[in-house]
């Protein structure tokens, strides 16, 4: 793969038993054998009627910069993890193979294959830790963002967890959340690394800070302008407000509630911004807020919710389950043919998928239709989603992962299906996968 970039390598991202299972495939001849793998999950989380793809983007520089250098190789010797046949291979590694997947931010289901890998076994199997580690932690996020910001509609939701999570994975969090519909979030570094869309004013500490709450509200409004929200439930919410549209006058941007009863709260602010004339005066509600408590709130005069803790931990859910499998591979006579892991409750179907959504004639969505080893005939009304990601190690697919186009892809995917997938209740996935050959 050409290309040289300045970011980190990511080669010992992976487990210990990735490179021994490489270097016992050099030494029996395997490793040169042609390989397909797959990633996909065999079942959504308990209740779940879909999920959401988010990280692709990710693992395309993930496997850019996956290169053993020798600080990385001086550390397998020196803990004697390999042998000097497997170190000499590393040194030279450079994926070389090619990648497909679903566009990031499109919906799947049991079985879909996220992501596939074309390669030699020994190129294609040392990406299992890496990838699987990117997708399901982004995929988790990206899925309860997703059904948030479908108990929202048409309202704005800030993702503001990064207090509640590892300071890297709230990067990435932030990202997927905003690739399934948040509007923004409050952390930085996602502003500047992935373009999120940043946002944030004050927490309670300032209010603290200051010797009264008016003198706080004096302070804020002073520097950020009237436009600026208010925190008003420091002390209580009710001499919050009249002091705030008092310092700020009516044109204050908005007030934050973030502990209580907020549809009680959300309701008796309303009608007290409305009698002090700041009807234009917005509300952003937070506290432990999740898909349930937003839906909760869908009667109540709220403008903006604020998440945290939920979104970045999949609301309950935090890891996707998928799981990256070798499902066919070159035998002896240079064929390939379809291989399948057969344990209890970890079934895996062999040879490789080619999947298609297929659509009714208003464009309703009606199965996950994957073809084992040709792709499935196009009625006219469906929708092929494997796209190319890498060709013969060379990134070409950014075009389906980048920010904008992820969040696009995402809301487009949402609006083809059927009505029951955007039930919050607890059920079976919306779309049933059908495969359309036996398993070889």
């Amino acid at each position: 793969m050409a290309g040289v970039t300045n970011r980190p390598s990511t080669a010992l991202l992976t487990d210990h038993y990735e490179l021994t299972m490489l270097q016992a495939a050099l030494h029996s001849g395997a490793a040169s054998r042609q390989c397909v793998f797959e990633t996909f999950a065999r079942r959504l989380p308990s209740g779940r009627r879909y999920g959401v793809l988010a990280g692709t983007g990710r693992v395309l520089d993930a496997i850019e910069d996956f290169r053993f250098g020798d600080a990385e190789l001086a550390d397998l010797s020196e803990r004697e993890v390999v042998d000097a046949t497997t170190l000499d291979f590393l040194a030279d590694y450079r994926f070389e193979g090619n990648v497909w997947g679903y566009a990031e931010g499109e919906t799947y289901f049991p079985y879909s294959p996220v992501l596939v890998v074309e390669s030699d076994f020994a190129h294609g199997v040392i990406l299992e830790t890496i990838i699987l580690s990117i997708l399901n932690h982004d995929t988790a996020v990206a899925s309860a963002a997703s059904r948030m910001t479908g108990a929202a509609g048409a309202r704005p939701v800030i993702e503001m967890g990064s207090r509640r999570t590892h300071d890297g994975a709230a990067v990435s969090a932030a990202r997927a959340a905003y690739i399934a519909g948040f509007a923004s979030s409050s952390n930085l570094e996602a502003g500047r690394r992935h373009g999120v869309p940043t946002g944030g004013t004050a927490a309670h500490a300032f209010t603290l800070l200051h010797e009264s709450e008016r003198e706080a509200f004096r302070a804020q409004v002073a520097s950020l302008g009237t436009d600026t929200t208010l925190l008003v439930d420091t002390y209580d919410v009710g001499e919050g407000v009249n002091t705030a549209i008092e310092v700020a006058g009516a044109g204050l941007g908005g007030v934050r509630l973030d502990s209580g009863d907020l549809v009680v709260q959300a309701s008796e602010v309303r009608e007290q911004l409305d009698s002090l004339g700041a009807a234009g005066t917005k509300i952003v509600v937070t506290s432990d807020l999740d898909e349930y408590a937003i839906a909760a709130l869908a009667a109540a005069p709220v403008d903006t919710y604020g998440v945290g803790t939920r979104v970045v931990t999949g609301s309950g859910h935090p890891t996707a389950s998928m799981v990256y499998k070798l499902v066919a591979r070159e035998d002896d006579d240079g064929e390939m043919i379809g291989v399948a892991k057969q344990s209890q409750d970890k079934i895996s179907v062999g040879g490789r998928k080619y999947a298609l959504r297929r659509r009714n004639e208003l464009g309703v969505v009606e199965a996950e239709v994957l073809g084992i080893g040709e792709q499935p005939v196009n009625d006219g009304d469906d929708r092929d989603l494997l796209v190319p990601l890498v060709t013969a190690g060379e990134v070409i697919g950014r075009e389906h992962c980048t920010l904008a186009a992820a969040r696009a892809r995402h809301e487009a995917s949402m609006a083809e299906l059927p009505r029951s997938a955007h039930q919050l209740s607890e059920g079976q996935p919306a779309v049933e996968t059908v495969f359309l050959t036996e398993t070889p």
